[in-house]
């Protein structure tokens, strides 16, 4: 398979032929930097890991150039550290038991460019290889522009391939917002209870990040938590983990749905939740 960047990278963890390792894929995960996929999307590895028919790969997008870099990691190159981040990528797809990883090393700008052709059918031809059933990426509210414009990107990549090969659900997950705000009956919970020694050492790969100055390890593990215990606040907790999600399915289904109006139409209706409960008491 030739992607836009000459650059780009394929690891497959079991050494399976590039074919096959895609087209097992059942559950995928699309980020924009090294280590999202390990913060965001731990209901799709967990989900598929040491299972027979089930597998996780993962597409990370970026090439890692604009990481923080303080501490051991303060003089480290651009590409120094292009290549280490490549390679904490590999290493958390080994112990994920990911079946794929691509890195498709495109630049922060290249990917927040509207409309970005080569980015566009990159995802086309990945989607079209791995048919997943189940996309990961990030949600349209997120904090982060990159990550915005890489759903985008996305997005528009499954509208345009065929309906019976597009995926059954996707999520869009939490990354530099959460998604506490969402009204509940709009959340998607997903539970990942039970193997946070996993999650753990996913995120702990990422010693460039961590000791290179924002503990993403404490905070991913710390909002799951929270989320387990703050969504409901007259029962005892029903999980000791749970990541939330945005539901972007609608906006494959119905490749009309504007994605503004969509996503917004959330923060309406949590605007509408807000008001009435005050209401009450005025």
């Amino acid at each position: 398979m030739n992607f836009f960047k000459p650059t780009a990278d394929f690891f497959i963890p079991d050494h399976k032929p590039i074919g096959p390792a895609l087209a097992r894929t059942t559950h995928l995960g699309v980020g924009a930097h090294q280590d999202d996929l390990e913060f965001m999307a731990f209901h799709g590895i967990l989900s598929c890991y040491q299972q027979e028919n089930k597998w996780f790969s993962g597409v990370t997008v970026g090439n890692g150039s604009g990481s923080s870099r303080t501490g051991p990691y303060a003089k480290y190159t651009d590409e120094e550290m292009m290549r280490l981040r490549r390679e904490e990528q590999k290493k958390a797809a080994i112990i994920g038991d990911y079946s794929a990883m691509v890195q498709l090393d495109y630049g922060s700008a290249e990917i927040k460019r509207p409309h970005n052709p080569n980015l566009i059918q990159d995802f086309v031809s990945l989607i079209k290889a791995m048919r997943p059933d189940f996309v990961y990426t990030h949600n349209l509210a997120d904090k982060h522009p990159t990550h915005v414009a890489l759903t985008v990107a996305l997005i528009t990549a499954l509208r345009q391939i065929p309906v019976e090969l597009r995926p059954k659900k996707i999520f869009g997950c939490e990354g530099w917002r959460n998604l506490d705000w969402m009204p509940d009956k709009k959340k998607i919970l997903n539970d990942v209870t039970g193997r946070d020694h996993l999650l753990n050492a996913l995120m702990g790969v990422y010693d460039s990040q961590i000791a290179g100055g924002k503990r993403y390890d404490r905070a991913t593990e710390g909002r799951k938590r929270a989320n387990a215990t703050y969504y409901q606040s007259h029962h005892s907790d029903q999980a000791d983990l749970v990541e939330y999600a945005m539901d972007l399915t609608p906006l494959i289904n119905d490749p009309d749905l504007d994605m503004v109006k969509y996503t917004t139409e959330f923060i309406r209706q949590f605007e509408n939740e807000v008001r009435d409960e005050i209401q009450k008491y005025i």
